[in-house]
């Protein structure tokens, strides 16, 4: 993969995933803190659980680890993926006639140069497909499970230009500590201590033509991983379209409860009851958005803090600090210090 080019997120990734993909990093003795600084990420937020930062820090931080230690999938296969390889497997999937066909080009790419985790792509019955990570025996990492699949989707999506449903996902590694980071990746309907790891999708997806050509492919790996991080997110839970109301709109225009159900043509009751079920609470739901706004316009902008702080929806600069110390554990122009020029 080339670095990423800067662009303007609406979401955030959670600094879980960073200290997973610094992990091998570390144990070999790489400079994280360099590392950090040129990604944009204060060191000083590395074990502080709520810390969030922009997918544009994600992708570069992941760029600097792939390059430092000459293996894209963090040293988390017994075989290093040498930098360089997402290209080539991309590169296999152009001129295929369909996404089944690509996907399978792709698989026997990562097949060649994974050991540990052998990728396919199967059909199941019931109409459904899945992308399937064959194990061999051992204690691989729920990080590494999670990052092959986001992988591939994100490809696949960007290969039909469009988003590709998620029935269900399922990990072969127990539940980690903080479910609901997956949950956002992959949907709600998922499970952990599964058999083994798969991503289930309708197989009728399958026979999509690929879409994209060797122009396109170069714009897009221009942009990856940044581009499919979050890009291809579940759309369809109560909470992503009350999102997407949310995002459409200026915080100060943003409705209340009752508004948002009548714009969703849902019950109040119904819509509460919904949110409920996915863990995402009204409220909730605006206090992240704002979060991420904010992170956002921090690391995109050069407006004055002051300024960030009026368009998230705060009325006194100092009420932003307080939030946004609590977000992240760091004030706002501490965290926009950190970041690269």
């Amino acid at each position: 993969m080339k670095a990423p080019e800067r662009t303007r997120g609406g979401d955030t990734i959670a600094m879980c995933f960073v200290r997973e993909a610094l992990h091998e990093a570390m144990r070999r003795g790489v400079d994280i803190s360099a590392i950090l600084g040129a990604a944009g990420i204060p060191a000083g937020l590395l074990h502080q659980d709520q810390a969030r930062v922009s997918p544009e820090s994600y992708g570069r931080m992941w760029h600097l680890v792939a390059e430092r230690t000459g293996d894209e999938f963090f040293g988390m296969d017994s075989h290093p993926v040498r930098y360089g390889s997402f290209t080539l497997a991309c590169r296999c999937a152009m001129g295929a006639k369909n996404l089944g066909q690509a996907l399978r080009r792709i698989m026997r790419f990562y097949g060649c140069v994974m050991d540990d985790m052998q990728p396919s792509i199967e059909r199941l019955p019931h109409g459904e497909a899945a992308f399937r990570l064959n194990e061999r025996p051992g204690s691989q990492r729920l990080f590494a499970h999670g990052t092959i699949l986001v992988i591939f989707f994100g490809v696949a999506c960007w290969l039909v230009g469009r988003r590709i449903p998620i029935l269900r996902a399922e990990f072969s590694p127990e539940a980690p500590d903080s479910p609901e980071e997956y949950r956002l990746l992959f949907g709600q309907e998922i499970c952990f201590g599964a058999e083994r790891t798969a991503l289930v999708f309708d197989e009728s997806f399958l026979e999509l033509p690929v879409v994209q050509n060797a122009e396109t492919l170069r714009r897009f790996l221009r942009g990856a991983p940044t581009n499919f991080l979050v890009k291809y997110r579940d759309q369809d839970s109560a909470a992503a379209r009350v999102r997407k109301v949310l995002r459409d709109l200026d915080v100060s225009a943003w409705p209340d409860l009752p508004d948002m159900a009548r714009k969703l043509r849902l019950a109040e009751r119904t819509l509460i009851r919904r949110l409920a079920q996915e863990g995402e609470p009204f409220q909730a739901i605006k206090d992240t958005l704002r979060r991420d706004l904010s992170i956002g316009l921090l690391s995109d902008s050069g407006l004055p803090v002051s300024e960030v702080a009026a368009r998230v929806g705060f009325a006194e600069p100092s009420a932003f600090h307080r939030a946004f110390r609590k977000w992240t554990g760091a004030s706002p122009g501490a965290y926009r210090s950190t970041l690269p020029e």
